[in-house]
């Protein structure tokens, strides 16, 4: 702020500067801080990921295998039947 607050004061007592000031410091420790250990661990990941060192599936993949694996099963299931028993 540049000093030209006095008329954003809600009271007379009010210092506008002072609020700021401690709702920045207030605001602080409401955001989630991470340790330092499991933002190196992400990163370790990503670097692996990045390399090739560890491979990737798309999910698209991974839900048309799946549906290849229990599709008939699903087919020879009645949902129905199953759930009133």
């Amino acid at each position: 702020m540049t000093g030209n607050y006095e008329n954003y004061a809600l009271l007379k007592d009010d210092d506008p500067f002072q609020e700021c000031y401690e709702w920045f410091w207030t605001s602080i420790n409401l955001d989630e801080t991470y340790p330092k250990e499991f933002l190196e661990y992400l990163q370790q990941m990503v670097d692996d990921i990045e390399s090739g060192k560890v491979k990737t599936y798309s999910i698209e993949d991974v839900v048309k295998e799946l549906e290849e694996l229990v599709g008939d099963i699903i087919d020879t299931v009645d949902l129905d039947e199953t759930l009133d028993e």
